[in-house]
C-alpha cells in the first residue's frame, strides 16, 4: 500500500530519468562482479556455460531479469494471477471470461514495485536483504562481524547498524557485497534457514542442501521484504483510521476518569495533579504523534501505533497470538491418532524413534509445530480429490498405478494409497522418473488445490477425518464436516505456521490476542465518549 502519490508531472520526470538510466546500460548487474553474475544465475536455475567472459554472464542475466526480478507474476498460471488480485482486494472476473492476459495486466498494476524500483533496490541490497531477519539472527551478524550495537539492543538499532556495517563486513571476508554469497549467512543455521522459507510460505529445496536453502533465501528475500512492508503499511494505516476517530469533540465529551483510562491503557504517563484540560492537552499531543509522520516503519510500531512504549506492547501482542496459535494446535493434535502424528513427522523429514508412544510422538510434533510441510512428498497428496488423484496415476507412467486409476469401483483411498505408492517408487529410482513426476506434481498442485473438500462427498470426508482419529459429531452437515477436514489438514500442513505468509496473517488467523485487542486498544471510550457527546448536545438543544 502506498501512503503517498508524487504528483504526475514529478513522476513523469522520475520515470523519463530513469528510464534514461536503464537503456543507457545502469542496470544493477553492470556493476557486479562476475562471481555475483554467475551466483545470480546459479540462484535462479539459468544455465550457463564455464568458463564464460563477462559479456556473456551479463547478457544472460539481462534475458532473465524481468522473469525473476522485475515481473516474476508473468509466468504464473490463471489461479495464481487470480489469487494474488484477490489478496490484493482486486475484483476479478470469473476465470473463464478473464483471459490470462488481462490478469496479467491486472497484476502488473497492482504489483509491490515498479520496474525502476526494482532496478534501484538491486543496487541498494543492505537497505532491505537484512529487514526479513530475526532479532536474535541481527544480532548474532553484528557479533560475528564485530559490529558494535548499544545497549538496549532494540530492532531498529540493530537494524541500522547491520546495515551501515554490512559492506565492511564483506570487505573484511574479501567477499561482494551487491549479490551476497554464502557469507552473509554464516551466523544461520539450516533450521534457521529453513524456518525462514516455512515463514515466508517458500517451499525448500528438494532435494535439500545448505547451499540450496541459502540460494532460495537469497532470491526470494526482496520479495518477502516487499510483502512485509505491504503488510506493515496496511497495520499503520488501519492503526491510524481507528485513532482519527478520536476527535476534538468526543475528548472534550471525556469525563477525568475516562481519559485517565485511556492514557492507563496506552501505556501514556499522566503525572500527578495532572488536572482535566491538562489530560486532554495530553491525549492530543499523544494522538498528534500517532497521527503524523513520527509513526516508525518498523513492524513493532505498525502493529503497536496504540500505545507509546510500541516495542513492549507490539512483544505482548504477537506472544500471546502466538502462544494462541500454539493452544489451539495443541489442542488439535490431541485428538490425532498414532498414524496422522508420523505422518506430520514423516511430511517434514522428521525422524521417528522406533517403539514410539503416542505421547512421545506428540511431545516431538510439538516441537516441530513450526514447519510447514514443503516441497513434494507422499503426503502432498493427502487432499487431492478423487480426479486428481486418478489423473495423476494414469500420467505417472508407472505400470500397476495406471491399473489402478482405470479399476472401476475404486475409492478415494484406494487412489490414495497408490498415488503414495507410486510417488515412493519414482522417488527411490530418482533420475528422469522423479524429475517427471515432480515436473507432473508442479503444474498440477495449484489446480488440485484451489477448492480444497469442496468436491468430497460426505464419505470421503468422513474417511479422512478417521484417519485423523476426529470423531464425526452426530448430525454434522457436509458443510460441517468440510470445515473440520480443513482445519485439520490446515494444521497437518502447515502446523503454527501462517499459509498466509506473515505474522500479521497468523494474527488476522488467530483472533485471541490479535487484532481484538489492539483495536479495543485503539477504540477505548470511542462508544462511550459518542454517546456521551450526543447526550450533552440533546442537553444543550433542550436548555437553549
Amino acid at each position: 500500500m502506498r501512503i503517498f502519490k508524487a504528483l504526475i508531472s514529478l513522476s513523469l520526470v522520475a520515470d523519463a530519468a530513469l528510464g534514461s538510466a536503464w537503456f543507457s546500460g545502469n542496470a544493477a548487474y553492470n556493476k557486479w562482479h562476475e562471481t555475483e553474475l554467475e551466483r545470480w544465475l546459479s540462484d535462479h536455475d539459468v544455465p550457463y556455460p564455464t568458463p564464460a567472459d563477462r559479456k556473456l554472464l551479463e547478457k544472460l542475466v539481462q534475458d532473465n531479469w524481468d522473469s525473476y526480478v522485475v515481473a516474476p507474476y508473468k509466468d504464473w498460471d490463471s489461479a495464481k494471477l487470480s489469487d494474488y488480485l484477490k489478496q490484493k482486494g482486486v475484483e476479478t472476473k470469473e476465470s473463464a471470461e478473464a483471459s490470462k492476459d488481462s490478469l496479467v495486466n491486472q497484476v502488473q498494476s497492482a504489483w509491490y514495485e515498479s520496474e525502476d524500483k526494482a532496478q534501484s533496490a538491486w543496487s541498494t541490497v543492505k537497505d532491505w536483504i537484512l529487514d526479513s531477519w530475526t532479532d536474535s539472527q541481527l544480532k548474532a551478524f553484528c557479533e560475528h562481524h564485530g559490529i558494535p550495537v548499544p545497549e538496549p539492543r532494540k530492532r531498529d538499532t540493530l537494524l541500522q547498524k547491520a546495515r551501515s556495517g554490512y559492506e565492511i563486513a564483506a570487505q573484511k571476508a574479501g567477499e561482494t557485497a551487491a549479490y551476497p554469497g554464502n557469507w552473509l549467512y554464516e551466523t544461520w543455521s539450516e533450521s534457521d534457514l529453513k524456518e525462514w522459507l516455512d515463514t515466508h510460505g517458500i517451499p525448500a529445496p528438494q532435494p535439500t542442501s545448505r547451499d540450496k536453502l541459502i540460494a532460495s533465501v537469497r532470491r526470494n528475500s526482496r520479495l518477502a521484504y516487499l510483502r512485509l512492508q505491504e503488510q506493515k503499511a496496511s497495520a499503520s494505516a488501519s492503526a491510524q483510521a481507528a485513532y482519527a476517530t478520536l476527535t476534538d469533540k468526543l475528548i472534550d465529551a471525556w469525563s477525568e476518569s475516562q481519559l485517565k483510562e485511556f492514557c492507563d491503557k496506552n501505556s501514556i504517563s499522566v503525572p500527578q495533579g495532572t488536572k482535566l484540560n491538562q489530560l486532554r492537552a495530553l491525549v492530543r499531543k499523544h494522538r498528534a504523534q500517532l497521527l503524523g509522520d513520527t509513526i516508525s516503519a518498523s513492524a513493532a510500531s505498525a502493529y503497536g501505533a496504540a500505545t507509546s512504549n510500541v516495542g513492549e506492547n507490539y512483544a505482548k501482542a504477537t506472544d500471546a497470538t502466538s502462544k494462541a496459535a500454539q493452544d489451539a494446535f495443541d489442542s488439535a493434535i490431541g485428538s490425532w491418532s498414532e498414524t496422522r502424528l508420523k505422518a506430520y513427522l514423516d511430511a517434514r523429514g522428521v525422524p521417528v524413534p522406533q517403539a514410539s508412544k503416542t505421547d512421545e510422538l506428540r511431545a516431538l510434533v510439538r516441537k516441530h509445530a513450526h514447519k510447514a510441510s514443503t516441497g513434494y512428498n507422499v503426503w502432498t497428496f493427502d487432499d487431492y480429490t478423487y480426479d486428481n488423484l486418478k489423473n495423476y496415476l494414469a500420467s505417472s507412467g508407472n505400470v500397476a498405478a495406471k491399473k489402478a486409476s482405470e479399476q472401476a469401483g475404486a475409492t478415494r483411498e484406494d487412489l490414495l494409497k497408490a498415488a503414495q505408492s507410486a510417488f515412493a517408487s519414482a522417488s527411490s529410482a530418482g533420475g528422469s522418473s522423479f524429475a517427471s513426476v515432480t515436473s507432473y506434481l508442479a503444474s498440477a498442485t495449484d489446480s488440485a488445490k484451489t477448492s480444497t473438500f469442496e468436491t468430497w462427498s460426505e464419505s470421503e470426508l468422513k474417511s479422512y477425518l478417521d484417519s485423523y482419529g476426529i470423531p464425526v459429531p452426530q448430525g454434522s452437515t457436509v458443510n460441517e464436516l468440510r470445515a473440520l477436514a480443513r482445519r485439520q489438514w490446515t494444521y497437518f500442513k502447515y502446523g503454527t505456521s501462517s499459509p498466509t505468509e506473515t505474522i500479521f496473517a497468523k494474527i488476522g488467523e488467530n483472533v485471541k490476542g490479535g487484532w481484538d485487542w489492539v483495536m479495543g486498544q485503539l477504540n477505548l471510550g470511542a462508544e462511550a465518549a459518542k454517546k456521551k457527546a450526543s447526550a450533552a448536545g440533546e442537553k444543550v438543544h433542550k436548555e437553549l
